[in-house]
């Protein structure tokens, strides 16, 4: 399986988005910390590792670690906003270094509408000449575009854009909107869209790409907004093939192993002929309208022929349907008992011991109702938080502060209270 970790390398970022879903926290890390989870990667024979954040290209010890991480023989990828790419020394370095794929995040091709997204001006120049940096440094680039209510009716003429002005890009990825965690949550009403709203734009786009021949990717939009392209989902490729990911968060979160790929369904998905592999609706703050979720009815098998029989990916090893179809019921078992297994584990616990983050990490009984992630049995820890960090920290919230009231947006709360406790346990700690 083509499994790719991720590991968070800071969580904060000298730009402003007002939809960010990993915002700051004290957390840091040391090329130490880092380490150990690149040779975890490498134990689990994993293919790959994203370097990402926050902003990873803030951190010092990014060009190291990212060296380490292609000396034991991880294909090392890096989302980015691209600011500081866009120096050629610095891109220099990155590539000598070992970075072979960037992912960089590019939201439209309107300069006013990519600005207000940021929170920042001339990002857009930035972007492209950090493309161009790593071309000239044999750095592969994808862009990476978060759908929301600004860009989504101009998706298809941002691809426009980009193909006619940067030829060498030949893959493409969109991030439908995730409004259940960070700045998005607390600003719904100005970055949230509707399903329906991006559904023409992003099958023009697909469209676009493909008559190009080039490759593209769509995560957190169900099958039935993207039924002519529904091979390119995200989801629906992990599901597919049984991939799992593992995310090491720099916050509270820690170590999050996910191996399911459902998340929320209605009445109507049940007569859909393609739920089995579809991830259904990202969603677990009741923001998108369940209503817009409507069955279809089109050959599931020829869905999955596309995904496993894709010659560009050898990752998947049964490339026939047969083969295919008693790996994935075999697999649907076992899910279900787990989840089943994991059920029965958390009832029997004392409702005093129960809470979030058992519901976080144990899986649904049908694998296919909810997003299901589970904590790897593991004594590692993501980053450390420090005093320097609480400092960095403190100082960022006000920045951004400052920022959110410039921009009229809000602040998200995530890991405040957190943070303050932690200041309060490390003072006490240090004094004399």
């Amino acid at each position: 399986m083509a499994n790719i970790g991720y590991i968070q390398v800071v969580r904060h970022c000298n730009h402003f988005c007002g939809f960010c879903s990993n915002p700051t926290t004290p957390y840091v890390h040391t090329f130490d910390t880092m380490k150990v989870l690149v040779d975890d990667f490498v134990a689990r024979d994993y293919f790959g590792v994203i370097l990402t954040g926050g902003e990873p290209t803030l951190h010092p010890e990014l060009p190291r670690i990212a060296g380490y991480a292609r000396d034991q023989g991880l294909h090392v990828r890096m989302i980015t906003n691209g600011w500081r790419m866009a120096d050629a020394d610095f891109a220099k370095q990155m590539g000598e270094a070992g970075l072979q794929h960037m992912h960089i995040s590019v939201y439209s091709h309107k300069p006013d509408v990519e600005e207000s997204l940021r929170g920042l001006p001339k990002t857009l120049p930035r972007a492209e000449a950090a493309v161009d940096n790593a071309a000239a440094h044999g750095i592969a680039v994808n862009i990476n575009c978060v759908i929301n209510r600004l860009n989504c009716d101009h998706l298809h003429e941002t691809i426009a854009w980009w193909i006619e002005r940067h030829p060498q890009i030949r893959h493409f990825v969109w991030n439908n909107l995730d409004p259940s965690m960070g700045r998005a949550e607390v600003n719904q009403d100005q970055f949230l869209h509707r399903l329906r709203d991006f559904e023409w734009s992003l099958a023009e786009a697909c469209r676009l790409l493909e008559q190009s021949g080039r490759t593209y990717r769509v995560e957190k939009v169900p099958l039935c907004y993207m039924a002519d392209f529904a091979w390119a989902s995200t989801e629906t490729r992990k599901i597919v093939k049984g991939e799992e990911r593992i995310v090491h968060f720099l916050d509270d979160k820690q170590t999050v192993r996910q191996t399911t790929w459902g998340h929320r369904y209605v009445e109507a998905c049940r007569h859909c002929t393609v739920q089995p592999i579809c991830g259904g609706l990202f969603d677990k703050g009741d923001a998108y309208d369940p209503d817009e979720l409507t069955p279809i009815f089109v050959d599931m098998d020829k869905i999955v022929a596309r995904i496993i029989q894709d010659p560009s990916d050898p990752s998947y090893k049964l490339r026939s349907m047969p083969a295919w179809k008693a790996d994935f019921a075999r697999r649907q078992v076992d899910a279900r008992q787990a989840a089943e297994h994991a059920q029965r584990r958390a009832s029997e616990r004392p409702e005093t011991e129960r809470g979030g983050a058992d519901q976080a990490a144990s899986p649904a009984s049908d694998p296919n109702t909810s997003a299901a992630t589970a904590r790897p049995p593991s004594d590692m820890k993501v980053g450390a938080v420090t005093v320097e960090g609480l400092r960095m920290f403190n100082r960022k919230r006000r920045i951004e502060g400052i920022q959110a009231e410039r921009h009229g947006v809000q602040l998200e709360t995530d890991g405040v209270t957190r943070a303050g406790a932690v200041e309060a346990s490390l003072a006490s700690s240090t004094d004399p």
